[in-house]
């Protein structure tokens, strides 16, 4: 039997540094991940057990988040197999559009291990997928 620990923000961000990670501290329960080869950055929230994670695609005029583009959003044959898209008001007139994924904890146990790196590994291979998808539509 593998020891196992308490579910908490500071095993998550230990787990993701030993793999190569680059991962900073943004507030209680909140992390900065930054895939170091490419440089894309993630944040990280642990509420209730689960690990929500949320990469900014892009953040453009709010008028340019058009039917069409939210259309091609939520399609389900759009190539974004394992995340999903969410629009926040970033104030003045601008939108961030944001691609998501969680993963639900257990005991920080090999299993739960397997699945934070898998969903961390999801969102960056889906971003490349939605970047291509709403790429020539808002930017």
């Amino acid at each position: 039997m593998t020891a196992t620990t308490t579910v908490n923000m500071d095993r998550i961000g230990a787990l993701l540094a030993e793999k190569g990670y680059e991962v900073s501290e943004q507030g209680n329960n909140i992390l900065r991940i930054r895939e170091t080869g490419s440089g894309v950055a993630v944040q990280a929230a642990l509420e209730g057990g689960i690990l929500f994670l949320s990469l900014n695609c892009v953040t453009v005029p709010a008028a340019s988040v058009t039917p069409e583009l939210m259309h091609k959003m939520l399609a389900a044959d759009n190539g974004i197999s394992t995340s999903y898209f969410q629009l926040y008001d970033s104030g003045d007139g601008k939108a961030s559009i944001t691609l998501n994924n969680f993963c639900k904890l257990q005991d920080m146990g090999k299993e739960d291990e397997d699945d934070i790196l898998s969903c961390l590994h999801f969102l960056l291979v889906d971003v490349l997928e939605a970047r291509r998808l709403i790429g020539g539509m808002v930017m």
